[in-house]
């Protein structure tokens, strides 16, 4: 595991222009903790990150935009449906259960069957980084988003409602967007600016200062960071 020393890369002025990068598609696999040199812990998350073939690419003159389109995870073959079968085949490397498209400046820098690993990757880069969040099934308000609620005694008889949530005469309607009970986590997130702490092209893991979303075992999408 490449561990870097404890200063860190000193951050680049932002992009004017804003250019999504090609990454790669990995799956979280937990967290943990290193020690810098000085004694001081990091807390770390360890993404499999690779290898991802290219399946396919599209080109703005076809496809209105350029982009690669990377596979991860290989299965059976019988678990794949005959269109996807005669996808994978073009590209020769086998069947994949998830397939993701990153949008790139050109092609012409990929070739059809080319792996993508985590060398493309080193300790110092910033990456933002793709998953969904830990579902926790329908919340109320006070849990959802941090409603104080009401008191708990001297018969109070409003405890943890969300209260009114229209209006009167004017405009007589619930706007769109009210906060009230419902699904709680399980929404796509997005991460940006984290740190790669460590790189193990031997075992195809990434570690990333910092949390990132999603359970264990979750699919996430590492790209080069756009602000940093």
């Amino acid at each position: 595991m490449d561990i870097p020393s404890p200063s860190f890369c000193p951050k680049s002025k932002w992009d004017s222009v804003i250019v999504m990068k090609t990454g790669l598609i990995g799956k979280k696999l937990g967290m943990t903790q290193i020690f810098w040199m000085d004694g001081s812990v990091i807390p770390v998350t360890v993404i499999e990150a690779g290898p991802c073939p290219v399946i396919q690419k599209k080109e703005k003159g076809s496809c209105g935009y350029n982009a690669v389109q990377l596979g991860f995870e290989r299965v059976k073959g019988k678990k794949v449906t005959k269109p996807l079968k005669g996808h994978f085949e073009k590209a020769d490397k086998g069947y994949f259960r998830v397939l993701k498209e990153f949008r790139t400046d050109s092609v012409s820098d990929y070739e059809l069957g080319q792996e993508l690993k985590v060398d493309i990757f080193k300790v110092g880069d910033y990456v933002d980084i793709v998953g969904t969040s830990k579902g926790k099934g329908f919340a109320g308000v006070v849990k959802r988003y941090g409603f104080g609620g009401g008191g708990a005694t001297h018969g109070s008889m409003f405890h943890r409602a969300p209260g009114s949530i229209g209006a009167s005469a004017y405009p007589a309607r619930v706007f769109k967007g009210q906060k009230m009970p419902g699904q709680m986590g399980n929404h796509r997130k997005v991460i940006q600016g984290l740190r790669i702490v460590g790189v193990s092209p031997a075992k195809n893991l990434l570690m990333i200062k910092g949390a990132v979303p999603g359970s264990k075992n979750g699919v996430v999408l590492i790209k080069e960071s756009i602000k940093v």
